[in-house]
């Protein structure tokens, strides 16, 4: 059974142009589904042309092929041989590659392929019009005429027309789907870089403190294994509320006082875990900042810290802030082996936190490095302009 063809004779080729693009441009600036645009205006551009049947075919993610996507008054034998062609058969293919529209009576490639009575007999005479945009092959469309006669110059503008608006039409979606492929992986290095910094540090923390625990408990300590029971309680404690956050906010919020409040806060934790002797310093209060931005301070301050308590080995470890009204410099320095190059980290979960700091710091529209201290150590340095980064 035969899909629903146009009545040719019910409109005089091009009778209705003016309507067919008014549709167009209108289904161009609703964003509607592409697909369903294309099923909808094809039977216009059937009848306009004075053809019997269309088809719309479009170019496969590889390049290689051209796959039928919508088509009207195709036979079902036909509609299944043409899903899915090479991008050089026939005169689709001279279409694509030329960048022409080509009218062609020679209908032997599609017939030998199709093996159906269609081509040749119903098919007198076909017509493969590119869709391009921006010297941009997207696809072709074709229509199908059951007599050899020559279009007229107003049909060939029509068709030409046509190929170019839904050339702007497949190109809008690809960049759409270009968009919302970027939002999603955008999405997820957020979602990536929030289980680090609040739940994965918290976790590295545990599992440092668990071998503590088992040589207490060996020797019998009561003392010291009460110690670094109660650690371990806390810190599970803290990532199950940080998976919490995330699974409601998707992003972990820092104390709800402010950035100075949170920072003290994580310094206190840092002495009370460890023998580092942690000074800390902060001439940059207040610290007006958005809620954005001292997120993105905090976990890059809360990631040096915890790369100190794992990696370091250091005695003494500095945190200060300084700055003003127009910009604000940030350095957590230590004393400990320094850093070592990306390519003979065997922790790879330090190269991943230095590249989500990196990160965070882009969105502050920032500067941030990672080098030696002068004297010793490691030095992390963040330097960021407020009204910069509170854009």
């Amino acid at each position: 059974m035969e899909r629903t063809r146009p009545d040719a004779s019910a409109a005089p080729p091009h009778a209705g142009g003016a309507d067919l693009f008014v549709q167009l441009a209108a289904g161009l600036a609703e964003g509607r589904d592409l697909r369903g645009l294309l099923d909808r205006l094809l039977e216009p551009v059937v009848a306009l042309a004075g053809a019997h049947s269309g088809a719309v075919r479009l170019l496969s993610e590889s390049g290689e092929r051209l796959q039928l996507v919508s088509d009207i008054g195709l036979p079902n034998a036909v509609h299944r041989c043409e899903a899915t062609v090479n991008r050089g058969c026939g005169i689709c293919g001279d279409a694509a590659g030329a960048r022409r529209i080509v009218w062609s009576s020679d209908l032997r490639v599609c017939a030998e392929r199709g093996g159906d009575d269609f081509f040749g007999r119903t098919c007198s005479r076909m017509v493969a019009v590119p869709l391009q945009r921006r010297g941009r092959v997207l696809g072709v469309y074709n229509l199908f005429f059951a007599d050899e006669a020559e279009p007229s110059p107003q049909v060939m503008a029509l068709l030409r027309s046509v190929g170019e608006l839904l050339g702007l039409a497949l190109d809008n979606a690809r960049l759409e789907a270009q968009s919302v492929r970027a939002s999603v992986m955008q999405e997820r290095q957020a979602m990536a870089a929030e289980i680090h910094d609040s739940i994965a540090q918290t976790l590295t923390f545990v599992k440092m403190r668990l071998p503590l625990l088992q040589d207490a408990v060996a020797e019998g300590d009561e003392a010291r294994s009460l110690a670094y029971l109660a650690d371990v309680r806390q810190a599970v404690g803290d990532a199950h509320g940080s998976l919490r956050e995330i699974v409601t906010h998707f992003r972990t919020r820092i104390d709800p006082r402010g950035l100075a409040h949170a920072l003290e806060a994580l310094v206190a934790r840092f002495r009370e875990r460890n023998t580092i002797v942690l000074s800390y310093t902060n001439t940059g209060a207040p610290l007006s900042l958005s809620d954005e931005v001292q997120t993105e301070v905090f976990h890059i301050v809360q990631e040096a810290l915890a790369n100190i308590e794992r990696h370091s080995q250091a005695r003494h470890a500095w945190l200060s802030i300084e700055g003003g009204p127009l910009g604000f410099e940030l350095r957590v320095d230590d004393d400990g082996i320094g850093a070592r190059p990306a390519d003979e980290q065997c922790d790879e979960g330090s190269h991943f936190g230095i590249g989500i700091m990196s990160e965070r710091a882009q969105r502050l529209r920032g500067e941030f490095s990672v080098g030696a201290r002068p004297g010793g150590g490691t030095r992390v340095r963040l330097a960021w302009n407020a009204a910069g980064a509170a854009s």
